[in-house]
């Protein structure tokens, strides 16, 4: 990772450090869900400048409200709040034609991530907040007011639920994985909790794309893989029955763009995208973008195309929305994890493109939203199969799982989907496993890896921008998980497995 994307990824991480120096008292309840949370310690926040004044300002709002008591130390505190946020200017725009120059006001944008843990250190719940809107000198009211207000809701409705049974205490062992780049921050953050829960389990995830991680794990060099794809669209259906795929959580992809002067978040239709990264549309003062993006002065320059040049479950998905929304793309280009792009520039991973747009005027890529965020680049607006434009966030990334045909299979994809307010370009993404695992070891591993993802995992994937898995899709998966997955390898008898055509 290079030093901005690894201080994105790592702040939430280095919070966790200074949060567990601190002992919570006995006087302290342990919470095992928000619902139960009635003391509350705010942390000092970390990122820029404008993390102090993010952090008065929510505490403020939490104090009006009454919901929680807040307290100064987080001895007898049932959870405590830290968080994360920087504010930068996007650019300036003139509020007087005369004399622009002088009368120039900055526009800014930035991101607010807030996460809640429990005595014990486990998350409670997690939301990253993104302007609402082209704020001003109020974007810090706008993302404090948005994440104490999401974090208001989520504790007036949550329930005291019981939580799943850990297993025994595990055997030492060691994991290797490899695969998709469109999770890797949250995998990343996800491994390094679970290693600090089971000190004798080191969990190596390898971010090489979905291809090559499946490639691997068929090849047998892994213990499980992550992908954005199912198996079969990578290696056959034959080679993928040997494979079980689950969902772990939900991301979007979004067009980022370079466009110096450019203020206005842009409007994209699947159309202009499947046009521009066909070649046809070669200039940003084109009539096709033009007619969506009224007001914004487009400049009179060409377009460079930036894509994926590896094996790519984002390049999948990608393809997979402009195939559904463009006869032109899917007749020529169709969907793929490797295609034959007619135009544009090759890079390596989310990170290898994000950081070439970012390096490289007037130009357009696609990445999950995680990466556009921490590379401060605007991303633009897509419009559904409603009609209407939407931007990718955790409320409209969740509405398009949420409206999504999912009845019993889940669907290897859910882009294009016809809710109004959903995000088109939304995607689960999979942890894949081999069928069998003869290491004893290594399976009760994998199998607490999974059951802690899809449980208390789920809770700290809003916070680097992720959506976490509708409950039902969670619990349905943990207990065929459970049911299946390791009565197969108990029983190491090769026999059929409802478990495998239940996700396939």
């Amino acid at each position: 990772m290079t030093g901005n994307f690894a201080r994105f990824v790592l702040r939430l991480g280095v919070l966790l450090l200074l949060g567990a120096s601190f002992c919570p008292s006995a006087t302290g309840q342990h919470a095992d869900s928000l619902a139960q949370v009635k003391s509350l310690f705010v942390q000092s926040f970390s990122g820029g400048p404008a993390a102090r004044k993010l952090r008065e300002s929510v505490v403020r709002r939490l104090e009006k409200s009454h919901r929680f008591r807040l307290v100064a130390s987080p001895a007898g505190a049932d959870a405590t709040l830290e968080g994360s946020g920087e504010i930068w200017v996007r650019g300036f725009i003139s509020t007087n034609i005369r004399t622009p120059s002088s009368n120039a006001q900055a526009v800014y944008s930035g991101y607010l991530s807030l996460e809640i843990l429990g005595s014990d250190r486990q998350p409670l719940w997690s939301w990253l907040v993104t302007p609402s809107r082209l704020a001003w000198s109020n974007i810090v009211d706008d993302l404090s007011s948005h994440g104490a207000k999401k974090l208001l809701q989520a504790a007036n409705l949550a329930g005291a639920t019981a939580g799943v049974a850990p297993s025994a205490p595990l055997a030492r062992t060691d994991l290797t994985a490899a695969g998709a780049t469109f999770p890797a921050p949250l995998y990343q953050k996800w491994f390094e909790d679970f290693d600090d829960l089971h000190p004798g389990v080191l969990i190596r995830y390898s971010a090489v794309g979905s291809q090559l991680g499946v490639e691997r794990l068929l090849a047998g060099s892994l213990d499980f893989a992550g992908s954005d794809v199912a198996p079969q669209e990578i290696a056959g259906a034959q080679k993928a029955s040997h494979l079980y795929r689950i969902a772990s959580v939900l991301g979007g992809v979004v067009p980022i763009y370079n466009l110096p002067g450019v203020t206005q978040d842009l409007r994209f239709t699947p159309e202009m995208l499947a046009d521009i990264y066909l070649g046809h549309v070669h200039r940003w003062n084109d009539a096709e973008i033009r007619r969506y993006n009224r007001g914004v002065n487009l400049p009179d320059a060409e377009i460079t195309v930036v894509h994926r040049s590896d094996g790519s479950g984002t390049s999948f998905v990608w393809s997979d929305f402009l195939s559904k929304t463009n006869h032109i793309w899917d007749t020529t280009m169709g969907r793929g994890t490797l295609l034959y792009w007619p135009v544009g520039i090759g890079a390596v991973h989310n990170e290898g493109v994000a950081e070439t747009v970012e390096k490289t005027p007037d130009s357009i890529g696609y990445v999950e939203l995680a990466y556009a965020i921490q590379r401060e680049l605007s991303y633009g607006a897509v419009r559904n199969s409603a009609g209407e434009f939407i931007h990718a966030e955790l409320d409209s990334i969740a509405e398009a799982a949420r409206t999504s045909d999912i009845s019993g299979e889940l669907p290897a994809s859910i882009t294009n989907p016809p809710g109004k307010y959903a995000y088109p370009i939304a995607s689960f993404t999979w942890l894949v496993i081999p069928a069998e695992t003869s290491d004893s070891a290594k399976r009760a591993a994998i199998m607490e890896l999974f059951r802690w993802v899809l449980t208390e995992g789920q809770n700290e994937c809003s916070a680097l921008g992720y959506a976490p898995i509708p409950r039902g899709i969670a619990e349905g998966q943990l207990q065929l998980l459970t049911a299946n997955y390791l009565e197969e390898n108990r029983s190491q008898n090769g026999g059929r497995n409802t478990f495998k055509s239940a996700v396939r």
